[in-house]
């Protein structure tokens, strides 16, 4: 078992809200409550680089922590000028949230299954050099190897603070997953003239539980720690006559939130934060007694 602080962090790669909240999936969905929410990037690169600096996707209109990270980010790095608010899940310092949580002790393992991960890549590195371990496929669609990957990573690591972040890749364009019925062609091409809206919905939606049922192990897995599921952007289909991702339009931008976040790890700026506010009710508490 891992420790109980260990945090899992899966992004569902461009799966649309309306698709999650359709979809067949107790497994994905007994995370926690689903939050529509708004992604921080329209497409892959970016909405992961502004992730791995604490800005997941949030509900701007609602002033509660962690499901709207401008009042309380799951994820906190802070500095000198951006110092905790307190209403945070986790605070860390370092130049990227995975950074950070290597400097408190955790393991940090990831997979990536879209080309924006490639570490081969100068932009790939961006995303994936502070991890300890990380795996790239080199498939967009390559769950199976993903899991079989982060099987052996956790079996080595048993025991131990983890922070294990996952890509999915089988709910992106063109919506294929192994042993499904369909070929790889693309009913979602950009500025594509023979798109079919209603196959977008019937791929996704069937890709997205038949990875419902290959993740139940591994979120069984950290059941007992922590853990935080997004997509990372949606797709249009057709809306507006758009096509895809790398857009900005409602239907890219809406994607679910949940989470299921109950062992905060201990930290030297979490201590601080208790100290300071211990230090600030003892001083309120002294004021009384001499007012």
């Amino acid at each position: 078992m891992l420790d109980r602080s260990s945090i899992l962090f899966i992004t569902l790669d461009s799966c649309r809200l309306d698709t999650f909240e359709a979809a067949r999936a107790p497994n994905l969905k007994a995370v926690g409550p689903m939050h529509r929410a708004m992604a921080p990037g329209n497409f892959t690169y970016a909405s992961h680089a502004a992730m791995f600096m604490g800005f997941t996707p949030g509900v701007a209109a609602q002033a509660e922590p962690l499901i709207n990270p401008k009042f309380g980010k799951i994820f906190k790095i802070a500095g000198a000028g951006f110092p905790s608010k307190g209403t945070e899940f986790l605070t860390v310092k370092g130049h990227n949230v995975v950074d950070g949580l290597k400097r408190i002790g955790f393991h940090t393992l990831g997979v990536g299954s879209a080309g924006w991960f490639d570490p081969e890549t100068l932009t790939g590195q961006n995303l994936t050099r502070d991890f300890d371990r990380f795996f790239y496929p080199g498939d967009v669609m390559s769950l199976g190897k993903q899991l079989r990957w982060i099987e052996h990573q956790l079996a080595e690591l048993h025991g131990q603070r983890v922070f294990l972040f996952l890509n999915v890749g089988e709910t992106h364009v063109p919506y294929w997953h192994e042993g499904c019925a369909w070929s790889k062609d693309n009913p979602c091409v950009p500025f594509g003239k023979n798109n079919d809206a209603d196959e977008c919905r019937r791929r996704q939606l069937a890709c997205l539980e038949w990875v419902d049922g290959q993740l139940a192990h591994l979120l069984q897995s950290f059941a007992h720690a922590n853990t935080v599921l997004c997509s990372d952007h949606g797709d249009a289909w057709g809306e507006d006559g758009l096509w895809e991702h790398g857009v900005h339009h409602d239907v890219v931008l809406k994607v679910p939130l949940l989470f299921r976040l109950q062992h905060a790890p201990l930290n030297v700026e979490g201590v601080r934060s208790q100290a300071s506010q211990r230090a600030r009710g003892l001083l309120g508490r002294v004021r009384d007694r001499l007012g």
